[in-house]
């Protein structure tokens, strides 16, 4: 049965676009490109976050085996993304489509108007049919500026755009119930949001060429559809696979959205890197944030102690007594006012439910 998607993200990985000896698959990248063209010929928007820019950089220059291994990464990213992006240009230029370079780092999630900023330059790209390429700026991206993979980030950017689905294209028909090489290894087909145990199946490996593995694509893809977005992880190397996926015929594993949430909770979702403080709750509080099915605010007297500063409007981490994470928050007031209320009741939430993202596998 065919979605009902109008806004896609589709992020390519490095798998996909890179033949065994890492160079650029150049037959299969034009081949995706016309399932994309495909695609918007359907009148659906389609935002590439793709990979390979190092493989393409590898096509261009040869760096010696002695070389430091990040600012060779970083020689093969900048020289890489011109070809890259030319390639992608060259072969959607054939169909009449435009496209726009898009690199970033996560300090550009950090900031909420930054993030805004961003959002309406994608807005502004899609309504002039001009098809996104997003990659990660892996030019300056080193340690704590980068994403754990492009899966973390196209995560990022869907939930940014309020999109109806993301689809990672990987060289794995989805998630197994083993090791997707032996014969007794079945596809699960379908996860629902409440579905747990799954990440037991799935080796940690990481790929060949990226730096992500199964295990992270499993994580986002839950947090993702947790906020009301469908994901789907295909293999990227299967023909017309993409409207093989949207037309529900083609092998993947599909994780089933949950009802939508809000823009300030999608951007919450992923904004661990902006946490200015650390608000620690009682079992009771714990509780109370964890019942299923009920929104419920962080109240003052459900609050234990708080560690670092903030002021009105930053994000906090709130984590139990035993110091667990249970998800992010705007603040509603300032450090101060919160001291004064600690412990307290019948006060202002200091997290307002509407400003409060829980994590997902909180119970």
């Amino acid at each position: 049965m065919p979605l009902p998607y109008r806004r896609l993200v589709v992020k390519i990985g490095s798998n996909v676009l890179t033949q065994d000896n890492g160079l650029p698959d150049l037959p299969r990248m034009a081949h995706l490109v016309d399932q994309i063209v495909q695609l918007k010929a359907q009148g659906l928007e389609v935002i590439v976050v793709s990979s390979g820019a190092v493989a393409a950089g590898r096509s261009l220059i040869t760096v010696p085996a002695q070389a430091d291994a990040v600012r060779s990464r970083q020689l093969l990213a900048a020289v890489g993304q011109v070809k890259l992006l030319s390639t992608y240009a060259e072969l959607l230029a054939k169909h009449g489509l435009l496209c726009a370079q898009v690199l970033v780092t996560k300090e550009d999630f950090r900031d909420r108007q930054h993030y805004l900023n961003m959002r309406n330059c994608f807005q502004e790209l899609l309504q002039q049919q001009v098809i996104p390429i997003v990659n990660e700026n892996d030019v300056i991206s080193v340690t704590e500026l980068m994403f754990t993979d492009n899966d973390e980030l196209a995560s990022l950017i869907a939930a940014q755009l309020d999109a109806d689905a993301l689809i990672i294209l990987s060289n794995v028909d989805g998630i197994f119930t083993g090791d997707p090489r032996l014969p007794d290894s079945e596809l699960i087909r379908e996860i629902a949001p409440a579905d747990t145990g799954f990440e037991q199946f799935i080796t940690a490996q990481r790929s060949q060429f990226g730096r992500g593995g199964m295990l992270t694509k499993c994580h986002m893809a839950h947090k993702v559809a947790k906020l009301g977005i469908s994901v789907h992880i295909a293999n990227g190397k299967t023909t017309d696979i993409l409207p093989g996926v949207l037309a529900g015929t083609a092998l993947s594993t599909w994780f089933r959205p949950s009802k939508t949430a809000s823009g300030k909770k999608k951007w919450l979702a992923h904004a661990h890197s902006a946490v200015k403080a650390t608000v620690r709750v009682n079992a009771g509080a714990r509780a109370a944030l964890s019942t299923p099915g009920k929104a419920v605010s962080l109240l003052p007297v459900g609050i234990l102690g708080i560690e670092g500063e903030f002021k009105k409007g930053d994000i906090v981490q709130i984590a139990d007594e035993a110091g667990l994470s249970l998800g992010l928050g705007i603040a509603e007031y300032g450090l101060d006012k919160a001291l004064e209320r600690l412990g307290h009741q019948h006060q202002r939430p200091l997290v307002h439910y509407d400003y409060l993202f829980l994590n997902p596998d909180l119970a």
